[in-house]
């Protein structure tokens, strides 16, 4: 179909959700169920040290503990990553060989890496379903971003509705 993203910068998503080493993974998996998260990076101190997936989630309930873990205890060290420019169907081939559901597009400055945009299975199985350009409009380097200070009222509210209803 014409128009529809074949670079990952033109269907990622710019800004990756992260947590902290000591984020409770029961929040981490509270995350992932509300935002619909494949994997998020784990920061400490303004750097990536590391992600967790389904995988590693999922992998707690062996653990009589897990109640108890937190991101550092169960993150994996190795960040899959990629540049924004390589076509969509070697990044896919390369998320498929490693075997994650996301990989993510790194920004190095001034001696931190941290996550800037990521490409998941979801955004493949947007762009396969997607009947016209427009239905992916929200997503790569091109799309409209809402304001930091949008997004904390648009949360704030939701909450409050929440909060209202019960």
């Amino acid at each position: 179909m014409e128009g529809l993203p074949q670079l990952v910068r033109e269907l990622m998503t710019v800004g990756v959700l992260t947590c902290t080493p000591d984020t409770p993974i029961v929040d981490i998996a509270a995350l992932f169920l509300d935002r619909n998260l494949e994997e998020i990076v784990v920061m400490e101190e303004g750097n990536a040290i590391g992600v967790i997936g389904q995988d590693e989630l999922v992998s707690v309930i062996e653990n009589s503990e897990w109640q108890s873990l937190t991101a550092g205890e169960i993150m994996r060290e190795d960040i899959l990553q990629l540049p924004p420019n390589i076509p969509l169907v070697p990044a896919v081939q390369l998320m498929k060989d490693h075997k994650v559901r996301a990989i993510f597009l790194m920004h190095h400055s001034g001696g931190i890496v941290y996550p800037a945009g990521v490409l998941t299975y979801r955004h493949i199985l947007r762009l396969i379903a997607a009947k016209n350009s427009e239905e992916l409009a929200d997503l790569g380097i091109s799309a409209s971003r809402q304001l930091p200070v949008d997004a904390f009222r648009k949360r704030r509210d939701e909450t409050r509705n929440k909060l209202l209803s019960t």
